[in-house]
């Protein structure tokens, strides 16, 4: 990665931050209300028999209560674990998000390592976060490319999850970079063309 393309995502991924810090746990929990709404409407969601979710960070929509919703309509939920040993994510079947999970190394719940593992061509919908998105279907992550990874070996439909303020008109992106099918956020659902 270059220099200049680096610092250009640090700089968005900086007021993007700034921003997310603004929106207040009420519009929170109400835009992440609305977002799961919108995407129990969606098709590809409702069709979508193996469903990889991902465990909100703070400042993160929240999807989390769908997992559970799934696993009542007896969809396959699974959720990223990290190897420590090859440093990537694979997925992984959780059955009771009650007694199949537990803090991963960076804290964040995931499925413990007895939990089977999912390929990544097995799963029908990738519901991924990020810091933003833009509508061509680019995303910022975090910076260290582990979810870029894991989504370079899904077949399935990408769908990028997001509050509003985290649309930008364009995403700084290099050749690995993962790029989505559908972005979703509380006011819209946005199917990439291509």
């Amino acid at each position: 990665m270059t220099a200049d393309l680096k610092a250009q995502k640090a700089v968005l991924r900086k007021r993007i931050r700034a921003q997310l810090g603004k929106i207040s746990l009420t519009a929170r929990k109400m835009a992440s209300l609305e977002l799961r709404a919108t995407l129990k409407e969606q098709t590809f969601y409702q069709i979508a028999t193996a469903v990889l979710f991902f465990a909100p960070l703070p400042d993160e929509i929240d999807v989390w209560p769908l997992l559970e919703e799934s696993l009542a309509a007896g969809k396959i939920a699974a959720l990223p674990q990290f190897d420590t040993a090859t440093q990537n994510y694979v997925a992984r079947r959780v059955q009771s998000p009650q007694s199949d999970l537990m803090a991963g190394p960076f804290w964040i719940p995931e499925p413990k390592p007895t939990c089977p593992e999912i390929p990544m061509n097995a799963l029908k919908l990738v519901l991924v976060p990020g810091v933003a998105f833009d509508l061509c279907g680019r995303r910022l992550g975090r910076g260290r490319g582990f979810f870029d990874r894991m989504l370079a070996e899904a077949s399935s439909v990408k769908c990028g999850i997001a509050f509003d303020e985290q649309i930008v008109p364009a995403i700084p992106v290099e050749a690995h970079d993962a790029r989505m099918d559908f972005i979703l956020t509380p006011t819209r659902c946005v199917r990439i063309a291509g």
